[in-house]
């Protein structure tokens, strides 16, 4: 049944290896908690597992619904005639396989985004406080002649990089150089007009999803143009196509980028719910403040959905208060209109 399952999602549906990997280890996993077979699960193995998966495994809900998801699949495999399972299983132990996850003892998807309530941007003075600190450790490194000025400098040019761009972490470190080109709408930025990001997030068995994001903050360019010119031949790959290099030739991991992060928010005293993600919401953020169009910033972080974009946005109250005073404004001078 496993065998045919991954035939038929990964030859007949096209999804990708990890992705169908990932689905047959859940259904290994029911299995493992029922210590049943698929033709005698009922609705109440589900509801027993979900409570274990809660109670004791403290598990997210977007992947109490992954896990849903996959048995759910894997038993409308099963129940399909076309396939021949339950004519099957009816033959040799007088049973067969039933669905076990309906509507009503499954999760909905009802939001775009699931992520930690407590998660937010960062405000323009953390941002500045981070940047500053992140610089700080390239020139102390360098006073005390140690070794990792170049990862120091490294560093700091990513994360001003994953702000800049609203980049996740893996879009991030997945950047080789030839991802900068001309944008002939913007001469002065010279080659660093657009980033071609390759690795996107990708919707379930779908490869990356590309998209171009246009340089909107230009004192990035000087940053990234001084890195590769200057700091990224001294590691000595020049042939190597990554952006990110470190010492022994790779690229540099999304670990890495949520190691270094928490180091320097560590050392800052910034609370401790702040990841690399909140530079790519703070991104949102204030370009949404300075006034830049809400679906042009869409188009630019690879959203689908412009509700997600919005669930993105964390407006500072300075921003609140001014659109507040606009409108009262604008409310007032029709009174006065009327009244006159």
């Amino acid at each position: 049944m496993l065998r045919g399952w991954e035939a038929q999602q990964i030859g007949g549906r096209g999804l990708g290896r990890s992705c169908v990997r990932d689905r047959l280890n859940v259904v290994r996993r029911f299995v493992a908690y029922t210590n049943e077979y698929p033709w005698h699960w009922t609705p109440a193995h589900v509801d027993e597992w979900m409570v274990d998966l809660v109670s004791r495994c403290n598990r997210a809900k977007s992947t109490i619904r992954n896990y849903q998801d996959a048995v759910k699949l894997f038993c409308e495999f099963l129940i399909r005639p076309e396939y021949g399972w339950a004519v099957e299983c009816e033959e040799r132990f007088g049973t067969h396989p039933v669905q076990v996850c309906f509507e009503w003892n499954t999760l909905a998807h009802l939001v775009d985004y699931e992520g930690a309530a407590e998660r937010r941007p960062m405000t323009r003075q953390e941002l500045q406080r981070f940047f500053d600190y992140a610089d700080d450790q390239v020139e102390f490194a360098m006073r005390r002649r140690r070794k990792g000025a170049l990862a120091a400098y490294r560093d700091a040019t990513l994360f001003k990089v994953i702000y800049a761009y609203g980049l996740r972490a893996r879009e991030a470190a997945r950047l080789d150089v030839t991802d900068w080109y001309r944008n002939p709408k913007a001469p002065e930025l010279g080659r660093y007009g657009n980033l071609e990001v390759r690795w996107g997030k990708a919707s379930k068995g779908s490869p990356p999803r590309r998209r171009t994001v246009h340089t909107v903050m230009p004192w990035i360019v000087e940053g990234v143009q001084d890195y590769q010119l200057n700091i990224r031949p001294c590691y000595g790959f020049d042939d190597h196509p990554a952006m990110w290099l470190t010492e022994r030739g790779g690229r540099v991991t999304p670990r890495h980028i949520e190691q270094r992060f928490a180091d320097y928010r560590t050392a800052l005293g910034l609370e401790q719910t702040l990841v690399p993600h909140c530079l790519r919401h703070s991104h949102v953020t204030h370009q949404i403040e300075d006034g830049v169009d809400p679906r042009f910033v869409q188009e630019q972080v690879g959203h689908r959905f412009a509700s997600t974009t919005a669930i993105y946005t964390g407006v500072s109250g300075d921003f609140m208060n001014t659109m507040m005073v606009k409108a009262l404004d604008k409310a007032f001078a029709a009174e006065q209109m009327e009244t006159w």
